[in-house]
């Protein structure tokens, strides 16, 4: 028997008490639209104004629109499939090929440590400039506080992820309301042309990426085949109505030339229509918004590693459960690990391999759809429309931009992204 074959065997055996199902439509929602909105759209949106000018709300249509055709593929998925391990299971049970399922996991799991660590210096960097705390302690904080609340409390943790996310999103409506009465005083079709707004619908997508988090939350959600796509659904079209309002005010509260300039969009668009105290509610808003951002990266990626330990493929311990109900080991993991990535501090080159490594996993969560539909025995719940026959029209629409999206990297970059996945293949023959 190989070692693979042990660690699949033992895992079997593991005593689990489970995962708590605590979560329902709205905690997952919340949960959704917090990872959605992050903290990047409160620098983006200055770029994305610079290459289409006015009519940048046509960029988040568009950026919407793609964004849509991978995230029905995780719908249809995660309805037939609502475990934790999500991604690698879509790739087991339609390929059933182990290595690529484990590269597909390994490449989600890196992406959410790395991420985590790169956020929380974020978080660090706005803490160090309101309290005059090092950045690296602050974000070496965040990362503890909240891995230990989610070793805790899943429940809590929710909770806590709901208050962040209307802290969050109030953020975006403080700058929709400011605009109101500004709404009128520019001509919203004025553009920089059509390549100008598709450049910018680019840009935009990656203010989407977190939407595929949802599935992670199959074993702790009450109903998942029910609440898991129509959650994702609604997190991507409340996300979208709240991108759109926002680009609309803040081109017309300020011009799209000067936000094309500013290193701080929102906070000088606040600034322009309330004067000065604005920066300061900017800052504290986007301590919850990097602060939310942790919390759920740390949350997703647990899950995902505690879904590989109960599908064998990795070692049987990451599957032990705390008596609350938290996957008490992957969560620590996740942890250590992301402190690591933080003390190195230099994460920028490697938040671009993160979103390369996405755009591959995206590219083979379609590709599984597509074969998963001429298989009998696939009956999920939910089924994305725009279909020729039993072949998802839009699954393959997804694989399209994914690969479009891929020509946007350097070639250090791909370079760095396939030396990631030569590791995890190592890693997988090492346990095989």
């Amino acid at each position: 028997m190989s070692a693979q074959e042990i660690i699949y065997s033992e895992a079997k055996k593991i005593k689990d008490m489970g995962l708590k199902r605590e979560l329902g439509l709205f905690q997952t929602v919340a949960y959704g639209v917090g990872i959605i909105l992050g903290a990047g759209i409160y620098a983006l949106i200055g770029q994305a104004a610079g290459l289409a000018g006015n009519a940048v709300w046509m960029s988040f249509v568009i950026a919407a629109f793609i964004a849509s055709f991978t995230g029905l593929s995780y719908a249809e998925l995660c309805s037939a499939f609502p475990k934790d391990a999500a991604e690698y299971l879509y790739v087991k049970k339609a390929f059933g090929n182990k290595m690529l399922s484990f590269l597909t996991g390994w490449s989600i799991v890196l992406t959410g440590i790395v991420g985590a660590a790169a956020v929380a210096l974020g978080f660090g960097g706005y803490f160090s400039a309101m309290f005059g705390t090092p950045a690296l302690y602050a974000a070496l904080g965040i990362l503890a506080v909240f891995s230990l609340l989610n070793f805790y409390d899943i429940k809590l943790s929710a909770g806590i992820n709901i208050i962040f996310t209307l802290i969050e999103a109030s953020g975006l409506l403080l700058i929709i309301a400011l605009g109101v009465g500004h709404i009128g005083s520019v001509n919203y079709l004025e553009s920089t042309g059509t390549a100008g707004i598709f450049s910018a619908a680019a840009l935009i997508f990656f203010a989407y990426i977190g939407f595929e988090s949802i599935v992670k939350m199959g074993e702790e959600t009450k109903n998942p085949t029910k609440i898991l796509p129509t959650a994702l659904i609604l997190s991507i079209i409340i996300t979208t109505l709240l991108y759109i309002f926002m680009a609309l005010s803040v081109v017309s509260i300020m011009p799209w030339q000067e936000l094309a300039k500013s290193s701080a969009p929102v906070a000088d668009v606040a600034a322009r229509a309330m004067g000065g105290q604005a920066y300061l509610i900017l800052s504290t808003i986007a301590l919850f918004a990097t602060g939310n951002t942790v919390l759920i990266l740390i949350i997703a990626t647990s899950r995902m590693i505690y879904g590989m330990a109960k599908e064998g493929v990795l070692p049987k311990y990451f599957a032990q459960v705390s008596r609350m109900g938290t996957p008490w080991v992957a969560t620590l993991f996740v942890m250590f690990v992301s402190m690591l990535f933080t003390i190195v501090g230099n994460v920028g080159t490697v938040a671009n391999i993160t979103n390369l490594l996405v755009f591959l996993v995206f590219i083979t969560v379609n590709a599984s759809l597509i074969k998963l539909r001429y298989r009998r025995d696939f009956r999920p719940r939910f089924r994305a429309p725009v279909n020729i026959g039993r072949f998802p029209v839009l699954a393959a629409l997804g694989i399209l931009v994914s690969l479009l999206m891929l020509l946007q990297f350097s070639t250090i970059v791909v370079l760095y992204g396939l030396g990631i996945l030569l590791a995890g293949a190592i890693i997988y023959k090492l346990i095989d």
